[in-house]
C-alpha cells in the first residue's frame, strides 16, 4: 500500500532519518501513526514494523517519552494528547536499539489539529463550590495523589483487544473537555466523559487491568482506578458501590461497581476518564481504536 493510500485511510506513513533516509527506508523500517492528524484529547497510536523482534524501541513525541511494547509482530506505543494541547506541529523521534549495531534514529513531525470544546454552565449547592479551607486542602491533596499515580509507569501490558464501554446503552457519553462555569465561576475543563445511567446500574472494566486505587474523594466520590500498563489508566467516578479491591486483576467486561451519585454530582451517572500518563484524553477516542490483540 502506498503512503498516499495510507494517508487517505487516516494513517500517516513517515520514514525520516538523518542523511541516508532512502537506505533506512530500503532497510524495511516503517513508522505508522494513527490518526494521521490527531487533535487535542486524542490517543495517538504509533507502530513500528521492520525492526528485529529482539530490538528495543525508545522515543518521544513533543518531548514526552513514549513507552513501547511488543505488538503485532512489531513495536507500538500509545501517546496521549492532553485536552489542552495546542494545535501545531510536534516533532517525534524514535531510536531502534540492537545489540552490536549503532542505533537507528527515525524522526518526523505530527501535526495536531485544533479542537473546540463546549461551554457548560452548572448550578450547584454553594458548599460544593466555595470550599472551606479544610475541604479545599483535602481536595487538593486528593488531586495530587491522583497525579502522582498517573506518573507511575508499569512495564507490563495488561489490556488486550478493543476497549469496551463501561456501562450499558447506546447513547454516547458527553462533557469531555467542556469548559465549565459553575455558579458563575470558570473552572477547570472536564477531564472525562459522563454516561447517564440509573442508580445501581453495573459498571464494568473497559479492558483487562489491575485495580490500583479504590477510594472516596471529595469531588469524584467513590472511585476505582485501573492500571492497564505502560501509563494507560481508566477512571470510574461517582460510584454507589465497589466490588473490587486494590491489587485485584480484572478482565474486560468484569463488573467493578455500580453507578451512583457520590462526590460532586447532580444525579446518578458514571464519570469515565482515561489517562495516558498525565494527559487527559477523550474516552471516545480510546473506545474507537481498532486494536487486534
Amino acid at each position: 500500500m502506498t503512503a498516499a493510500a495510507l494517508i487517505l485511510l487516516g494513517w500517516a506513513l513517515l520514514v525520516v532519518s538523518p542523511p541516508g533516509a532512502l537506505a533506512e527506508a530500503a532497510d524495511g523500517l516503517r513508522v505508522v501513526w494513527r490518526p494521521a492528524r490527531p487533535a487535542a484529547g486524542d490517543v495517538a497510536w504509533v507502530s513500528v514494523q521492520g525492526a528485529p523482534a529482539e530490538a528495543s524501541v525508545e522515543g518521544s513525541l513533543g518531548g514526552r517519552s513514549l513507552a513501547f511494547f511488543a505488538y503485532g509482530g512489531g513495536h507500538a506505543a500509545l501517546s496521549g494528547l492532553d485536552l489542552e494541547t495546542k494545535a501545531g506541529a510536534q516533532p517525534w523521534r524514535l531510536a531502534i536499539l540492537e545489540s552490536g549495531r549503532e542505533p537507528r534514529t527515525v524522526r518526523g513531525t505530527l501535526h495536531i489539529r485544533p479542537r473546540d470544546f463546549p461551554v457548560e454552565r452548572l448550578t450547584l449547592p454553594p458548599a460544593m463550590v466555595d470550599l472551606d479551607p479544610e475541604t479545599e486542602r483535602r481536595a487538593l491533596g486528593e488531586a495530587e495523589r491522583l497525579r502522582t499515580l498517573f506518573r507511575m509507569l508499569t512495564s507490563e501490558r495488561l489490556w488486550r483487544g478493543r476497549f469496551t464501554r463501561p456501562v450499558a446503552g447506546s447513547e454516547p457519553g458527553s462533557g469531555f473537555g467542556a469548559r465549565r462555569i459553575i455558579n458563575g465561576q470558570p473552572r477547570a475543563p472536564h477531564g472525562g466523559t459522563d454516561y447517564a445511567a440509573p442508580l445501581g446500574a453495573p459498571v464494568v472494566a473497559a479492558n483487562s487491568g489491575r485495580v490500583v486505587l479504590v477510594a472516596e474523594y471529595f469531588f469524584p466520590g467513590r472511585l476505582v482506578v485501573l492500571d492497564h500498563g505502560f501509563g494507560l489508566y481508566t477512571l470510574y467516578f461517582h460510584l454507589d458501590a465497589v466490588s473490587v479491591t486494590e491489587g485485584d486483576l480484572v478482565d474486560r467486561g468484569q463488573p467493578i461497581g455500580t453507578v451512583g451519585a457520590t462526590g460532586r454530582a447532580t444525579g446518578p451517572h458514571l464519570h469515565f476518564g482515561v489517562q495516558v500518563g498525565t494527559a487527559r484524553v477523550d474516552p471516545a477516542r480510546l473506545l474507537g481504536l481498532s486494536l487486534a490483540d
